[in-house]
């Protein structure tokens, strides 16, 4: 068996594994935490903020729609893992942590 991976390839879909850091000073990646990548965002984790403002950020950074991104676990807590469905676009922050992006 393989090690996690914070990044992966699902067929045209992206999964990544997030640690979250709410309340920020201002959005960014923060690079590879353990088997997570550490993203700090603004929003308060409060009724959703978070998510929502991870969603928001999410979709400018791989330019998708806001309906391509998932969060498929974690949506209560810091740990999550989001889906997001064929992406446009992909930070550089991301693609290093993915060799078969790296074509």
């Amino acid at each position: 068996m393989t090690a996690p991976r914070p990044a992966w390839l699902d067929s045209d879909d992206l999964i990544l594994r997030l640690y979250i850091q709410p309340k920020a000073s201002r959005d960014q990646w923060m690079g590879q935490h353990g088997e997570e990548i550490k993203l700090a965002i603004t929003a308060p984790p409060v009724d959703g903020k978070a998510n929502a403002h991870l969603t928001k950020f999410l979709s400018k950074q791989f330019k998708v729609a806001k309906s391509q991104i998932d969060i498929e676990k974690g949506e209560l807590g810091r740990h999550k893992q989001v889906r997001i469905h064929s992406p446009s676009l992909c930070p550089d922050a991301i693609s290093d942590l993915i060799p078969a992006l790296k074509q």
